[in-house]
């Protein structure tokens, strides 16, 4: 038979892990070919390249995110292969079957849940070895009635094969982001999430975990992100595991987990800080809600003091990025919850925080709960609500305004001090300011055009412009010093138009080679010549004193000159200079 596993992923740099499972699986009775498609993909040319492989069997792995797409690849597939068996699984028609083969009538079977036992067997039936009564875990429609077998018993995931050895895919190791599964299952209940259903946690043996890191580090390998649901639920096997990569890492592989926070001692935190290199490690947290209600109703059992302690103690240690997610939409959770939930959480500083928006997953309690709680949403991937009994619709549109600008101005880190400043100094709470600036965005349209990185300056400082309480002068130099730290050369374009004269330059060069401390000591170690002061020097108006800010924190009005030299290869060196200095 000629066997095809595939998938439509969101980006290319992502690999799909479950049809690697099935092939390993599969083999070495079968042989499956493995193609990965993204949902950007022209159907045709799925279905083309498909076609070309003269495909007895294609098997779809399924998620929310490529399911419509994957569809209609299904759809045209079956018209122009008719004899070819169609089997979908996957998280997103391991659920609801009824539906699914109602609406899907080119598929032949779907297998439910986790896949390597079932699939196997499926192929031994259509290769005539047994009867398809023997098949577990599928289901089918047949004579117009939904057949469903009896789920196989669980995986030994301790002898399961590697899905990583296939040779075809050593070429794009270091191209893509490799995901690693130690365990399956999640000890935890919450109600949104589909790995509240499955009971209890399997563990892969540990040493052919080791095995498989090794070779994908060895083999180019350089992000490798754990998929386990809450990697830290044992604390000696997490130690275990970050011992082991600490140890054994390749320089420049960063490893991803996802951390619960509350549960994490403080010992294991210290030993990350103490023994771990810098960026070595990324941990993504999802606290969803502060509010203790919403947690209760969602079963979400979270202890959100010991969660900060957690999340304060990795950032003070410096090693590690955090990514934060929240849920905006979750039971009894209304806008001005939501608003106290994003500032509890943003209070903390995550490198990143994920602004995101309930989804009600086929096979969720949530779901199965929709009216009780008053969900409005529509019964097609990805299943976003719309609103609740608390929360309108116009108040997710307002939230999703903060979302777009957080991306763009905290997540990316373009401007961390000017947005420190306006959060703390110039509106009520940080939600405010990225609310109301993600409002004010969209109405200008803004979210629909491309930016460069000169735009977003300006789009704050028109943004600004409107707003009371804004010092436009200590925020335009707040803005300026944010653009100018991230280069490493004197840029040729500005954002602003300002310029300070050739005649005040020379005046401050003069004043700097008479007694070049005004600068600060580590200038005077630079010992620069005039060409050289001009050539790599770029003196600008400047609101306040840099070098108590530097020190302290602190803005300190000043009317005067902002410094920047650039170091090739280095951040550049900043000073500031008073302006009654400048002209004595």
């Amino acid at each position: 038979m000629n066997i095809i596993l595939t998938t439509l992923n969101a980006k290319y740099i992502h690999t799909n892990l479950a049809i690697r499972y099935l092939k390993a699986a599969a083999l070495p009775e079968f042989n499956p070919i493995i193609t990965e498609y993204t949902i950007k993909d022209p159907a045709f040319n799925i279905v083309s390249d498909l076609y070309q492989h003269k495909p007895d069997v294609v098997g779809f792995s399924c998620y929310i995110w490529n399911i419509e797409e994957t569809i209609k690849v299904i759809k045209i597939l079956k018209t122009v292969s008719p004899n070819t068996k169609i089997i979908l699984g996957g998280p997103e028609v391991s659920y609801d079957v009824h539906d699914w083969l109602r609406r899907i009538e080119e598929v032949d079977f779907i297998v439910m849940g986790e896949g390597e036992t079932s699939f196997k067997e499926l192929l031994k039936y259509f290769n005539g070895e047994i009867a398809l009564d023997e098949v577990s875990g599928i289901c089918y429609l047949q004579d117009g009635k939904v057949k469903i077998h009896s789920q196989p018993k669980k995986i030994d995931l301790k002898g399961i094969p590697s899905p990583y050895r296939f040779e075809e895919d050593r070429s794009s190791l270091g191209k893509r982001i490799q995901y690693i599964e130690t365990s399956r299952g999640c000890p935890f209940s919450c109600q949104f999430c589909l790995s509240s259903i499955e009971v209890g946690v399997r563990y892969f043996n540990r040493e052919k975990i080791k095995e498989d890191i090794r070779y994908l580090m060895a083999n180019g390998a350089k992000t490798i992100k754990f998929v386990d649901r809450t990697f830290n639920i044992s604390r000696s096997y997490a130690m275990e595991m970050f011992q082991f990569l600490i140890d054994e890492h390749v320089p420049g592989v960063v490893f991803q987990f996802e951390i619960t926070a509350d549960i994490m001692r403080p010992e294991v935190i210290q030993f990350l800080n103490d023994n771990a290199p810098r960026g070595l490690f990324r941990f993504e947290i999802g606290v969803q809600s502060t509010n203790d209600l919403t947690n209760e109703l969602v079963k979400r059992r979270q202890n959100f003091e010991k969660l900060k302690r957690t999340v304060t103690m990795v950032k003070e240690g410096g090693k590690i990025d955090q990514h934060l997610d929240l849920i905006a939409g979750l039971p009894e959770e209304d806008y001005n919850s939501f608003r106290q939930t994003f500032n509890d959480v943003f209070a903390m500083r995550p490198e990143e925080l994920q602004l995101g928006f309930l989804k009600l997953l086929r096979g969720t309690g949530l779901r199965i709960d929709a009216k009780k709680y008053g969900y409005t949403y529509v019964d097609l991937a990805p299943y976003e609500i719309f609103a609740n009994n608390v929360l309108t619709f116009d108040e997710i549109i307002r939230i999703k305004h903060a979302e777009d600008v957080l991306e763009k101005y905290w997540n990316d880190h373009r401007m961390d001090n000017t947005v420190e400043y306006l959060v703390t100094q110039c509106f009520e709470t940080p939600f405010d300011f990225f609310q109301n600036f993600g409002t004010y965005w969209e109405e200008k349209g803004w979210s629909r055009i491309g930016h460069q990185l000169e735009d977003l300056f300006k789009r704050l400082e028109e943004f600004l412009a409107t707003q009371p309480n804004v010092n436009l002068a200590i925020v335009r130099s707040l803005m300026q010093l944010d653009y100018l730290s991230k280069q490493q050369f004197q840029p040729r374009k500005l954002w602003w138009d300002e310029r300070v004269s050739r005649e005040e330059q020379k005046n401050i060069y003069n004043q700097l080679k008479q007694t070049p401390t005004l600068a600060g000591e580590e200038f005077v170690q630079f010992d620069l010549n005039e060409k050289e002061f001009f050539k790599h020097s770029l003196m600008i108006p400047f609101a306040f004193d840099y070098n108590v800010y530097q020190q302290t924190g602190k803005i300190i009005a000043q009317d005067g000159y902002l410094l920047t030299y650039f170091r090739s290869g280095q951040s550049p060196y900043f000073a500031t200079i008073e302006k009654t200095l400048q002209n004595k």
